[in-house]
Order: structure tokens, then sequence, then C-alpha cells
């Protein structure tokens, strides 16, 4: 069965170490090394990170001398919000509707 974009993005998402790697690449670009700094794992590892967010379209690698410095790509997470974005507004939707329950409810009993 073939992966879509989306969900090649949200397995991508699914794990806070590579969240956070891609919070520190929205800062600028990155080599394994400084993307390693904060985090208690070895660079190795980091490295694993890097390759699963450029399967998924979320990062570029560069090759800078020895340097091969990470870059975000912001495009499927553009992607992502925007689907997410119909669940937002039915989630507004839905608390508008409840708040008009509750307003009508608190009306009510200002009258008994």
């Amino acid at each position: 069965m073939a992966v879509d974009q989306l969900t090649r993005t949200f397995q991508a998402l699914a794990d806070p170490t590579r969240r956070a790697i891609l919070g520190r690449l929205a800062e600028g670009e990155a080599t394994v090394n400084e993307l390693a700094e904060p985090f208690p794992i070895s660079a190795q590892a980091v490295s694993k990170h890097l390759k699963v967010l450029e399967v998924a379209g979320l990062i570029t690698r560069g090759r800078t001398a020895q340097l091969r410095p990470s870059r975000l790509q912001a495009a499927p997470l553009k992607d992502a919000v925007d689907w997410l974005e119909t669940y937002r507004r039915f989630w507004e939707g839905s608390f508008d509707r409840l708040e008009e329950r509750l307003g009508a409810t608190e009306q009510e009993a200002g009258r008994g």
C-alpha cells in the first residue's frame, strides 16, 4: 500500500525529538552536531531522526565542505495545517453551539 505525503508528515511529527529538531530548524539551518546538543542522544541517533524527516520531505540536507547542514521544508507542514483546518472549524462550530446552549440555559434559569 502506498503511503501518501500527509501520512509521512504525521508519522515524522509523531516523535517529540523530531518535532524539537523541526523547531530548531525553523530558526535556521544546522548541522547534526548542532542539532544533537540539547538532546541526551548521540549524533548518530539524531542522524536517524533527520533521515525520517528527510524521507517525509520536511527537511533537506545540503553539503558545505564536510558539513551537511539541514534546512526546514515547510510545504508538507502547510498541507498538514490545511488538513487540520477542517477540524478546527468543526470544533469552533461545536463550541459556538455549546455557548448558545449555555446562554439559553442561563436565561431560562434567570426567569425561573
